[in-house]
């Protein structure tokens, strides 16, 4: 039995433990936070409770993120920002015009038209009267970061020649909506599933080729 412990402890490593970076924690403690906001709603969520689920002391936890709005806001942001770089304008004018934008509506279909994204949105309108900070905090990594690359794309193709607009931010509303707001609406509403790449794909195709070309009918 000696000869065993000292066996392993021959083979236990020494020193402490690695120390996670603030980076990975915080990114811990927002997916945490992700699941807790879905599965309890902002209201009954605690920060104690995403610390405990997060593996970290609370100490840690509001040194890191100081409030629950800004949690809320994390979580947002971070699945945003996965997304962003398929807005990115260098990378979409490689890209026929057609293909861009079907590409750019198809990132910002998955960004919003899948479980996580809906349970978040449906948050949002079930709760935000009660604590604004919810509504803001959606509204301003949410609703206007993706409004702005989309508008700044636009404004790209302006300026290259290649589409003509009076007001590029009203047109990116547009678009988001046209894409996102009657399926979104439907999901959370019961009355259909949740969408699939291929239809996600289809309905990026579809709002492209109605903004790029109008139902005008031609010579009309």
């Amino acid at each position: 039995m000696i000869v065993v412990q000292n066996a392993e402890l021959v083979r236990r490593p020494r020193g402490r433990p690695p120390v996670r970076s603030d980076d990975e924690t915080r990114r811990v403690v927002l997916e945490a936070a992700g699941h807790e906001f879905r599965s309890k709603g902002y209201a009954a969520t605690s920060m104690t409770d995403v610390a405990q689920r997060a593996g970290v002391s609370t100490k840690t936890m509001y040194r890191l993120i100081a409030t629950k709005a800004d949690l809320l806001r994390g979580v947002v942001s971070a699945r945003v920002g996965r997304f962003l770089p398929d807005f990115d304008t260098d990378t979409l004018d490689a890209l026929p015009l057609a293909e861009a934008l079907e590409r750019m509506l198809l990132a910002y279909g998955q960004l919003t038209l899948n479980e996580e994204a809906i349970d978040i949105a449906r948050l949002v309108l079930t709760e935000g009267d009660r604590f604004p900070e919810v509504a803001a905090a959606y509204y301003e990594t949410a609703v206007v970061r993706t409004c702005e690359a989309m508008s700044a794309w636009l404004r790209r193709q302006c300026e290259r020649g290649l589409i003509k607009l009076d007001d590029a931010p009203t047109a990116a509303s547009m678009l988001r909506g046209m894409m996102i707001m009657e399926p979104q609406r439907a999901i959370m509403l019961g009355r259909r599933s949740i969408h699939d790449t291929d239809e996600i794909a289809a309905r990026a195709k579809a709002c492209a080729r109605l903004f790029l070309d109008g139902c005008r009918v031609a010579g009309g």
